[in-house]
């Protein structure tokens, strides 16, 4: 039986970093990702690309299986419609793997939570975040 995976996050700009995260959350399961609505986006700059923009370019990508926006009010009601069996949280996500885990159990959700591991540069200049990239294509082009 195929274990049901979640792996979450804004996903603005694509990254290689993002494709590692993915590529991991692929090696333990069928891939859900549950792209963040631009609304929910708090803890740093808020996505210059829109909503389904996003959640269309994570789903051409050959690790997902399924993508989804998440919940404009709640972020554990796609996790509960999607009943993983593992979410793999971004390895430098802001999440903190003990309070997912305790608000799951709240919920009556029996799924494991996991971090993924960073990708360590193959080349040198290689950008692995969004803001990095912004920076990168302001100091060149404006």
């Amino acid at each position: 039986m195929t274990r049901t995976v979640v792996a979450q996050g804004t996903f603005d700009i694509l990254h290689p970093g993002h494709l590692h995260y993915l590529e991991q959350a692929a090696e333990l399961g069928e891939v859900y990702v549950i792209i963040a609505r631009r609304e929910n986006v708090t803890h740093k700059a808020k996505p210059v690309l829109p909503d389904r923009q996003r959640r269309d370019m994570v789903a051409a990508l050959a690790p997902v299986d399924h993508a989804v926006l998440g919940h404009r009010e709640d972020i554990f009601v796609p996790i509960e419609e999607i009943a993983p069996d593992v979410i793999l949280l971004g390895h430098d996500q802001h999440h903190d793997p003990a309070a997912i885990a305790a608000a799951l159990d709240e919920r009556g959700i029996d799924c494991e939570v996991r971090r993924a591991t960073g990708r360590d540069p193959r080349y040198e200049g290689e950008l692995f975040s969004t803001g990095d990239i912004v920076d990168a294509i302001c100091r060149e082009r404006c």
